[in-house]
């Protein structure tokens, strides 16, 4: 049976008296100085692993790649698997912090150094308090979120077959706003998304002679300004969807027509059948102008980075939900309903297997108050956000990211 939400509350602050914050702040600086690109998070999965086994974890390391996992096994009950992602990204760090990024070109734009540090702080919480409760916890440090595959290498890796199965999965990502907000959506939470990669195959040769030419800028142009129609004018109103270009590379010289194009697309929606009908339209599109254009070779269209929809047990987020609001507040647990953003966590679970996905907000007071606007969306759309090179979430967030963890842990332990 489930504990209550209070008792929860309140075994989760028995549990975190003596949360050592300052050692975790120290921690959480430490990895956001040393980035690493996804699937490269050899430093970072090191230092998690050291730190569950002197917790007292069975540790397993390279696991789907350079994935962590930490086994704590306290007799009978539920087996709950936590998680954290561990990559950085491709971003030059411009927050000016005195704890920035050493390593140029590479920052933890979108707080997964925050995600580690929580689920560390969680874990050592649990494992000092295991005479609170009982079950099994599973520690996950997933490798390369950051444009999908890390999750299913570790599940392709036996993450379900040679470590405990999970009976409820959970996790937790930083995200703008004001400190002190725990955003929770019942159903779906995240979208789809996949990436398409096109190659315009033109016929290459000197400015000055067009005409011997088929140029693969001009194709590729046609095919950006005729994609923006395939949202505006193919997917109906009542859904949701999104369809970037979000890079265009052709070219060396001023004087040289080349002879191909590449563009890099992003598509998001919150339907499966939405997402295949943009797939469809992308390769229609493509062909055609290709065509149009007499290319002397079919386009290459490859999709890839597809990320399936993140869709919360409703039953499950009411129960974390309520926990939190009487940990933190009545007012504190807000529902923004669906993001158009993307992640691999719902890969984690098992078919059947309910999990819960929710936020923690973590802009600094002065630069909240600071920022544009009146109402809450207003201010958001003002402050620095996930993927920004001035991303910086307060240390204020470090104690209460692990209590909101703790305490979702607790309450899948205690079904």
């Amino acid at each position: 049976m489930t504990m209550p939400s209070r008792a929860t509350a309140q075994l989760t602050r028995d549990l975190t008296t003596g949360l050592k914050t300052a050692d975790l702040e120290e921690f959480y600086r430490d990895l956001h100085r040393h980035p690493e690109l996804s699937r490269h998070e050899y430093r970072t999965a090191g230092k998690l692993a050291a730190r569950l086994r002197a917790a007292g974890y069975e540790v397993t390391e390279g696991v789907g790649g350079t994935g962590v996992v930490g086994v704590l096994r306290n007799g009978d009950g539920p087996v709950v698997m936590l998680r954290g992602d561990m990559d950085a990204l491709p971003v030059r760090e411009r927050t000016g912090l005195s704890y920035a990024s050493e390593t140029d070109g590479v920052m933890h734009a979108c707080g997964h150094d925050m995600h580690v540090t929580w689920l560390l702080g969680a874990a050592e919480t649990l494992s000092a308090g295991r005479d609170a409760w009982s079950g099994t916890i599973v520690i996950v440090g997933q490798p390369a979120e950051e444009g999908g595959g890390g999750a299913e290498a570790m599940v392709a890796d036996g993450l379900h077959t040679r470590f405990p199965r999970p009976d409820v999965v959970l996790g937790q990502h930083v995200a703008p706003g004001p400190v002190g907000l725990y955003p929770h959506t019942p159903g779906l939470v995240m979208s789809a998304a996949a990436d398409v990669d096109v190659v315009v195959h033109g016929v290459g040769g000197h400015g000055s002679r067009p005409e011997s030419t088929v140029d693969p800028i001009v194709t590729a142009s046609h095919i950006v300004t005729r994609l923006q129609t395939v949202v505006a004018r193919e997917i109906a109103a009542r859904h949701s969807a999104v369809l970037t270009v979000g890079r265009f590379q052709a070219g060396e010289k001023h004087n040289i027509i080349p002879p191909e194009a590449r563009l890099a697309l992003n598509l998001r929606s919150q339907d499966p059948e939405v997402q295949e009908r943009m797939i469809a339209a992308i390769r229609r599109i493509v062909q055609g102008e290709c065509a149009a254009a007499g290319c002397p070779v079919p386009p290459e269209i490859t999709v890839g980075g597809v990320f399936t929809s993140t869709v919360n047990d409703a039953t499950l987020d009411h129960e974390v939900a309520a926990t939190h609001r009487e940990l933190f507040g009545q007012d504190t647990v807000v529902d923004p309903g669906p993001s158009m953003g993307s992640e691999d966590f719902a890969r984690l679970a098992p078919p059947g297997v309910p999990y819960d996905y929710w936020f923690v907000t973590a802009t600094d007071v002065a630069t909240w108050e600071a920022a544009q606007g009146e109402t809450l969306q207003e201010k958001f759309a003002h402050v620095p956000g996930n993927h920004s090179r001035l991303f910086a979430p307060d240390l204020s967030v470090v104690a209460p990211g692990v209590q909101a963890l703790v305490s979702s842990a607790l309450t899948g332990l205690a079904h």
